[in-house]
Formats: structure tokens, sequence, C-alpha cells
């Protein structure tokens, strides 16, 4: 399953900016446990899919997960050995623009020391650093 939109305004779209930190989708609004992004960075479709599946494997269907990010950017790419100019490359992946303090992932219906542990296991996939965080509360 990978993660993309339905349909998008732009087939391209340009780089943008990671500046600054996040201002909305701080807190952990849905679960019990969070984890918290601690940087700046574009996360791919593919890094969600693993750090999902990581997540639901390790939970062992139990619980319920929510994933708080949606990979809506289309990152293109040139061909490999191309010379410069021609124009920009096909869309080649999809990424979602993660800032600092970003929930990433929410989890519930497990206790905390198990939630921890599955939230480093995703974490691993993501390639970021982030934070355990629980409701009401920052570890």
């Amino acid at each position: 399953m990978v993660l993309q939109p339905k349909k998008s305004k732009f087939r391209k779209a340009q780089r943008g900016s990671m500046k600054g930190h996040e201002t909305r989708g701080t807190t952990v609004t849905f679960g019990e446990y969070g984890l918290q992004s601690l940087e700046s960075a574009w996360v791919t479709t593919t890094q969600i899919e693993a750090a999902r599946v990581a997540i639901t494997r390790h939970m062992k269907r139990r619980g319920k997960v929510w994933i708080r990010i949606f990979p809506d950017k289309p990152v293109t790419k040139k061909p490999a050995e191309t010379r410069m100019g021609k124009g920009k490359g096909p869309p080649e992946t999809w990424v979602a623009v993660v800032k600092r303090g970003r929930i990433i992932f929410e989890i519930d219906g497990i206790p905390e020391g198990m939630a921890q542990e599955t939230m480093s296991r995703a974490a691993a996939k993501l390639g970021i650093k982030t934070r355990f965080v629980s409701r009401g509360k920052i570890s």
C-alpha cells in the first residue's frame, strides 16, 4: 500500500522550505502515546509504510494506530547520466514535509513499556530524530 494523493492540483511541486517548527499537530490527540519529530525532514511513502508495518507487527493486532502525516508533495528526479537543462524530471515519489515538533504516529490500547518499544522500532525506519511522548506530558 503506497500512500499518495488520489488527485493533485499540480503534477510537479517546488522544493519549498523546512524552516522553523510545527505549530499544528504537536500534541497527542487521538491515542495515548505518540512519536514526535525533533527535526525537519521529508519523510517518504516507503518510510511511512515501513514504520506502520513495524508498529502493527510489534503490537500484534492489539490497540489502534493513527498516522498523523500524509505524503502529498511530489518529488521529481532526472534520470542518471542526463545532461543539465531540458526541463524538470518526472515525478518519482511522494513525501510528507515533517517539521520539528510534529506528531507522526499515535497508538493506544497497549501498556506504556510496549508502546515505547513499538515507537522505537518505528523511529528506526524513519531516519529522523524523534522522541516518545504520551498524552498530557512529554518524556
